[in-house]
């Protein structure tokens, strides 16, 4: 891979056309053509100029309405991270207000550019504003990946439904007879169980794959063999989903001005490993207790 670009931020491409002379013979002369993009990974946004600010929503809607009208307006400009909508305080003039958060820096900008003072879904024009709250640093820094269903959104909204596919290489229970505590696994002992799971993401439009990979854990009080089935079942989709979302975060979406987009997969040192080792690869572990947490406080500072 050639030199490492500088993540979610925008940079220029230049396309450069090199001209032959009467003669036929290189001129040396390149003409240039410039393209904004913008790199998109498959992390938790944390960046506010993303994010908008909407209020002065009247109350002839419920606030579950009010929700699919906005999503339905702000979702035309690009893919959403969050979509929030709240009350305000009874002595409030409007009834209700929202946030919104892109996960790009140019939708976000058209959005609040095109919808502000509009007349969208009701008599009053809405007020739309980006945030200008600063970012602290040891935020800036964080690479926490999405969860699982923001993945599958972004990569849809992006990429299309055909757009990409995975294989699953492996999964298996890891657990053994000396996990198992108390009763043996038997009715009313406590038992746990640990699943692996290997599966490779696939972009065929685009050339690329990667893989990701996840080990879950869960101990539980074993109550009969439906209640093992069930955790077993759970567990197998959780580590599955786990493993894609390993696998996304490790590829780059490149939104290109003309609307189009390109995929690159970030080199790890995990992924250059030779072709004949098997079973040498990173792998992230986690307990069936961890919340994804991704919900944020409310940023009111706007600009």
């Amino acid at each position: 891979m050639g030199n490492p670009v500088r993540k979610n931020e925008l940079i220029q491409v230049n396309e450069s056309v090199s001209h032959a002379d009467e003669a036929g013979e290189d001129a040396g002369c390149c003409y240039f053509s410039v393209m904004d993009v913008e790199i998109l990974e498959f992390v938790v946004r944390v960046e506010n100029n993303k994010t908008l600010f909407v209020w002065n929503i009247q109350s002839l809607l419920t606030e579950a309405q009010i929700y699919d009208r906005l999503f339905g307006i702000f979702s035309s400009f690009g893919p959403l991270y969050l979509l929030k909508v709240r009350p305000n305080a009874p002595l409030q003039p409007s009834a209700f207000s929202a946030i919104v958060k892109f996960f790009s820096a140019s939708h976000s900008s058209k959005a609040q550019r095109q919808t502000d003072g509009r007349l969208l879904f009701q008599d009053v024009p809405l007020k739309v504003r980006l945030s200008s709250k600063h970012t602290p640093h040891f935020l800036s820094e964080s690479r926490r990946p999405l969860s699982h269903a923001h993945c599958l959104g972004l990569a849809n909204h992006c990429l299309g439904f055909n757009g990409w596919t995975y294989d699953i290489i492996t999964l298996e229970e890891l657990s053994d007879e000396g996990e198992e505590d108390g009763a043996g696994g038997e009715e009313g002992g406590v038992r746990s169980l640990r699943f692996g799971c290997l599966l490779q993401l696939n972009f065929p439009h685009h050339g690329h794959t990667t893989r990701g990979a996840a080990v879950v854990n869960d101990s539980f009080t074993c109550t009969g063999p439906d209640v093992l089935l069930l955790k077993r079942c759970k567990l197998q989709k959780l580590v599955r989903d786990k493993a894609l979302v390993q696998a996304f975060n490790t590829v780059l979406l490149i939104l290109l001005e003309n609307g189009k987009v390109m995929v690159e997969v970030k080199q790890t040192s995990d992924q250059i490993l030779p072709e004949n080792i098997e079973g040498v690869i990173h792998v992230n572990e986690f307990d069936l207790d961890e919340d994804e947490g991704e919900d944020e406080e409310w940023d009111l500072t706007v600009s």
